[in-house]
């Protein structure tokens, strides 16, 4: 029989070849899990437009820098209050810095207020007022550190970077159960992080991918009782199957600064006017308003603070030292400044460098949180004076 007589029936089909679908990494399966998580859970905030939308690099900057060493809830008043005033970073660069300082007062870390407006006027000078979409450039801009940069580069850019801070350093040495303490991790940290952000497939969504990372670590694996039972991640989780996530990041033991004493000296004019005076730009609070004070020491002895109370032309000043003690905490070291404080005549005119404020106006000054506690201690009714102002 030849073959084109054979029966249809006997003759096979080839065999269906399906693609074969390529091995997802597991850290590719973590960015995956990760996202549909996000998409379902992301918090909704001030800066962080909506699925889909461009995100403003003016907007993920400010929102940063704000962000650094302070809560969500501190932040979210004063970003309206600068986008409102300065809505673009042209408009920021031509602000006089004082404004800026006074409209951060209450923020602390007064040295990131003073760099947000000298990164403002670098972007306008150096590139046209348009940021840089490039991780090393923005890392040139004044006050932009490695932590600002990525989140920048990702979040406005789409850069395949991942910022680290705090709440991911936290996320990674639990997932992966690291050891080694803080700082010393850190290497290994980033290049745990570098590995989850280059392994990004065809649907990068890097800025989403931060953002995630960065809701992940607020809102479920915090540093106390993390929520590990609807941990979009509990599953690879090292050191939640080891049962003990919050031992993670390890730490080195803190070394706390020895506490410095000091006296703040208030004076109060009989037209309800207090005696002012700005820091100096460099250091500590630098640029910021404060009334006159001695330095502030390990080892001080007020019998000493005489040569720095403020004088008064024509004016003899009696000052009382207030009871109690006005208490705060530095990053590197506790406060405790004893209050002395003075009245004044109307007449009594400000020495050189200082000026006098009248009280109602006290809360438009660009005071740390240090002196207005310092002058609620000295002048209690100043609450009252301000609110009906």
């Amino acid at each position: 029989m030849s073959v084109s007589a054979r029966s249809p029936s006997r003759i096979r089909p080839a065999p269906v070849r399906h693609p074969v679908a390529a091995p997802v990494s597991e850290e590719a399966a973590l960015r995956l899990t990760l996202l549909s998580w996000y998409d379902r859970h992301r918090r909704v905030l001030p800066w962080r437009v909506l699925p889909g939308a461009t995100a403003d690099p003016y907007r993920v900057w400010l929102s940063e820098i704000m962000l650094q060493q302070t809560t969500v809830k501190a932040v979210a008043p004063y970003f309206m209050r600068f986008l409102e005033r300065w809505p673009d970073v042209t408009r920021l660069a031509a602000a006089p810095l004082d404004d800026v300082l006074k409209a951060w007062a209450g923020l602390g870390y007064y040295a990131r207020a003073r760099n947000l407006h000298a990164c403002a006027k670098a972007v306008v000078e150096r590139h046209g007022g348009v940021f840089p979409s490039d991780e090393a450039a923005l890392r040139a801009l004044p006050g932009v550190g490695a932590y600002t940069a990525a989140a920048v580069a990702a979040i406005a850019f789409e850069q395949a970077t991942l910022a680290i801070d705090g709440n991911v350093e936290r996320v990674l040495t639990r997932l992966y159960a690291i050891e080694e303490p803080l700082p010393a991790a850190k290497p290994l940290i980033r290049a745990r992080a570098q590995t989850l952000a280059a392994d990004a497939g065809h649907a990068a969504r890097h800025g989403d991918f931060v953002q995630a990372m960065m809701d992940l670590g607020a809102t479920i694996c915090t540093p106390r009782n993390p929520a590990c039972v609807i941990c979009p991640w509990s599953e690879p989780c090292a050191a939640r199957r080891r049962g003990d996530p919050e031992i993670f990041p390890r730490k080195q033991p803190k070394v706390e600064g020895a506490l410095r004493r000091g006296i703040a000296f208030v004076v109060l004019r009989e037209d309800g006017a207090v005696l002012l005076r700005q820091r100096p730009m460099k250091g500590l609070l630098g640029g910021m308003t404060e009334v006159p004070t001695t330095v502030w020491t390990k080892d001080f002895e007020a019998r000493q603070a005489g040569a720095d109370a403020p004088r008064l032309d024509g004016v003899r000043l009696s000052w009382r030292t207030l009871p109690g003690v006005v208490r705060h905490v530095f990053t590197h070291f506790p406060l405790e400044l004893n209050v002395r404080r003075a009245r004044a005549p109307q007449a009594a005119k400000a020495p050189e460098g200082m000026r006098f404020v009248p009280l109602a106006r006290v809360h438009a000054e660009a005071l740390p949180s240090l002196m207005r506690k310092v002058i609620s201690h000295a002048i209690p009714e100043i609450d009252k004076i301000v609110r009906e102002e």
